[in-house]
């Protein structure tokens, strides 16, 4: 069988259409990866070299799938494939900068700041300046300046056109971050965009070279692409043209970051004649699956559209579950997860959820009943403290006047240098116009405490210089044991029964591996710079809760989509502006087009949020109303039907205007009793109740009077809680 064999005839046609550029729309599920990756096989079997042929996508992880696969198409031809260049954008950007170094005005071995360090930078600009963290959050300042570089403004830019006092001091910061990335020789990952794109336009030399290597270039999900990105494609594609962007319109979701629908719609426009080729056969989902998230997204305007089609059959219709709470939401998840795993443990599955603070209920939850879950988006390998000490520690090798690495572990282990210290050390580099490493002897003079910042450059020069001639993984350990590190992690593994320096050997492993296979120690570091959260994704776990932003790109077999609520899906940031609705809508396309086999809609009735910790009435999502009646049906226990008005508005049982909760009025055994008599007695210690998530418990105490009485309840499974009797549905038992 030929590889051509192996598609059907729109991927046949998207892969063999390799002259000139090529515009393939791919719905979710119908193969547009693997187009990409056919497409290169092919391109490789055709004979052209490998090093001709770039392929670019979003993650590390499908860089390095779409590399494996590659090969195993192409091995029984004998052919080499180590040579195609395949990543992200950014890894492409970082290799080219670094082998362009000096026409690009950087230095061969510049550092990458991750988005840790870029906040540790902006809190150090902060300090600089005086300005209290209170006052300017360095995670907002982050966004703001990251969205300037990412429409070309400068600090004076912004400064010139700033309107209120916020935005003029965001540009006095943004320029301080601006001199603390020079100082240390530094990009952060706006950086690499716009530095890349920036040479390839100003020098005409350096683009002629690239444009002609790269002859033939792959774009995976062009619909998340930024201004940079697309400016970098069409600067590469050169004289031929050989462009093949494959995407879906309907999962542009990262207006965020910098990308902004219509991508497809100015890629026509800037490669006039190019063939546009749709992928409509889906072969994950059932065609209910697909007919409901149409009916969703088929609401949105500008829209290229297309039609899918499912290969598996037209499967169960969708399940809709109105629950009364986000607790009894997250008990009935976890009792269907229950069910899908005892009938098949091999099942994958997925919460999804539109912010990760939904996800606390349903860990609770599934902890409690012991069901095994990883909650994706936690720290990856890279980003855990231990391994990001000991990389600042290889940064500073170097690059010494690195204040970001610096300050990481400047005391860490502890070694006697303090907040004054370090307070002490920065003003003085100011005054001196220096790096804080340039200032370590003007300090060690004119403090008291100078000694330990002498010898922490002491025992750092004499670390460069025993490392001069050894390989990458002696030097990992020579840092560790010369610093102390390692001992220290050790004890407090033994201390708090973690697994730090476990983590450490694991990164000298993970240095020597990538050195065996050709890499350098710079390779290396941009690697640990650019790993993302959905890089560490196991699939080895059956349930995995996450954000519908992480769930990109991922598929299972169920799927569960919760708070199903106006203000959660869509955000209430996304309230009064019409486009951002529209990406809302993309978002929840998203989420229902992860599910294979199944999927499950739910929503509650009240929920606690962060401005109003009272349980208050929720409106369900308008998404729920758009899709088509026919396709979906009420689970087991769902307080409404799918068809039954109050789905798309509060509760008509249970709403009032004020926010407080009130019990309904259907009740399935008689609720505690609010007499007066009741309330001036202690009467009901002792007594047994139930609770709708707590299940049987016991009175132990009574507090206060009137509405805002509050009982003490021992329950069997979940310890000793406060409840307030009126919001708490207890009944007799």
């Amino acid at each position: 069988m030929t590889l051509l064999d192996q598609l059907n005839p729109r991927q046949r046609e998207a892969v063999t259409a390799t002259a000139g550029p090529v515009l393939v729309l791919a719905g979710a599920g119908t193969g547009k990866t693997r187009v990409i990756t056919y497409r290169v096989a092919h391109l490789i079997a055709q004979g052209v070299p490998a090093q001709n042929i770039l392929a670019v996508t979003f993650t590390n992880k499908a860089a390095e799938q779409m590399r494996r696969r590659i090969t195993e198409l192409v091995v029984a031809s004998g052919r080499d494939t180590s040579g195609i260049w395949i990543s992200t954008f950014h890894s492409f950007c970082a290799r080219l900068l670094r082998r362009e170094a000096p026409h690009a005005n950087l230095p061969h071995s510049f550092t990458i700041y991750d988005d840790d360090d870029q906040t540790r930078a902006i809190k150090l600009a902060l300090q600089n300046m005086k300005i209290p963290e209170k006052e300017l959050a360095p995670r907002a300042l982050r966004d703001r300046i990251s969205s300037a570089k990412n429409h070309s403004i400068s600090p004076d830019e912004m400064e010139a056109e700033a309107f209120d006092p916020f935005t003029k001091k965001a540009a006095a910061v943004y320029r301080e971050y601006e001199s603390l990335l020079r100082k240390s020789a530094a990009l952060d990952f706006d950086d690499l965009l716009l530095r890349a794109v920036a040479l390839l336009r100003e020098n005409a030399d350096v683009r002629s070279r690239w444009s002609h290597q790269l002859r033939f270039i792959q774009v995976d999900e062009f619909q998340d692409t930024n201004a940079s990105q697309e400016e970098l494609v069409r600067l590469l594609a050169g004289s031929e043209r050989n462009v093949c962007v494959v995407g879906d319109e309907d999962q542009s979701i990262y207006s965020w970051r910098g990308a902004v629908s219509g991508n497809f719609q100015r890629f026509l426009n800037d490669f006039p004649g190019a063939k546009t080729i749709r992928l409509e056969e889906n072969y994950r989902s059932t065609q209910t699956i697909l007919d409901a998230a149409a009916g969703v997204v088929s609401h949105n305007r500008s829209r290229l559209g297309k039609e899918l089609k499912a290969t598996h059959g037209s499967g169960d219709r969708l399940a809709y579950y109105e629950a009364r709470d986000a607790a009894d939401e997250a008990e009935h998840i976890a009792s269907r997860l229950s069910d899908l795993l005892r009938s098949d443990s091999a099942s994958t599955i997925a919460v999804l959820y539109r912010t990760s603070a939904q996800s606390r209920p349903f860990e609770e939850t599934l902890r409690r009943i012991g069901i095994r879950h990883r909650v994706v988006g936690g720290f990856s390998f890279y980003q855990r403290a231990e391994v990001k000490d000991t990389l600042a520690y290889i940064r500073l090798l170097f690059h010494p006047d690195d204040d970001i690495a610096l300050l990481r572990v400047l005391n860490v282990p502890p070694r006697g240098i303090g907040k004054v210290t370090i307070d002490s050390l920065r003003a003085i580099a100011r005054e001196s116009n220096q790096s804080l490493w340039e200032a370590i002897p003007l300090a060690a003079q004119r403090m008291r405490g100078g000694s330990a910042l002498t010898d922490f450059r002491k025992m750092m020069l004499d670390i460069t210089q025993e490392c001069a001639e050894k390989n990458p993984g002696e030097i990992v350990e020579t840092i560790l044991d010369r610093t102390g590190y390692l001992d220290w992690a050790e004890q407090q593994d033994h201390l708090d029964n973690s697994s730090r320096a476990d983590n450490l050997r694991e990164l000298s492993n993970a240095i020597a591996e990538a050195i065996e296979q050709g890499e350098t120690l710079e390779d290396v570091l941009d690697r640990a710079s650019l790993v993302a959260d959905t890089d560490e994704f196991d699939q080895t776990i059956p349930v995995s809760l996450m954000t519908l932003h992480s769930a990109k790109g991922l598929e299972f077999d169920h799927v569960f989509l919760a708070g199903l609520e106006e203000g959660l899906l869509p955000h209430g940031r996304s309230m009064n502006n019409d486009n951002d609705i529209e990406e809302e809508r993309r978002l929840c396309y998203v989420g229902m087009t992860r599910a294979k086999r199944t999927l499950s809609l739910s929503r509650a009735i009240y929920r606690r949020s962060w401005a109003n910790t009272d349980l208050a009435a929720a409106t369900p999502s308008r998404f729920l109303a758009e899709v088509p009646a026919d396709l979906v049906e009420a689970a087991p226990g769902s307080i409404a039907e799918p068809g039954e008005k109050r789905r798309y508005e509060p509760d008509p049982d249970y709403y009032q205007s004020t926010p407080r909760f009130r019990r309904p009025r259907r009740t399935a055994a008689p609720e505690i009793e609010s007499s007066a008599s009741n309330r001036a007695s202690n009467r009901l210690i002792g007594a047994r109740v139930k609770h709708p998530s707590y299940g049987v418990g016991t009175i132990l105490k009574i507090e206060d009077d009137g509405d805002d009485r509050r009982l003490t309840v021992s329950f069997r499974d979940y310890g000793t809680k406060k409840l307030i009797e009126r919001y708490a549905h207890l009944q007799f038992v």
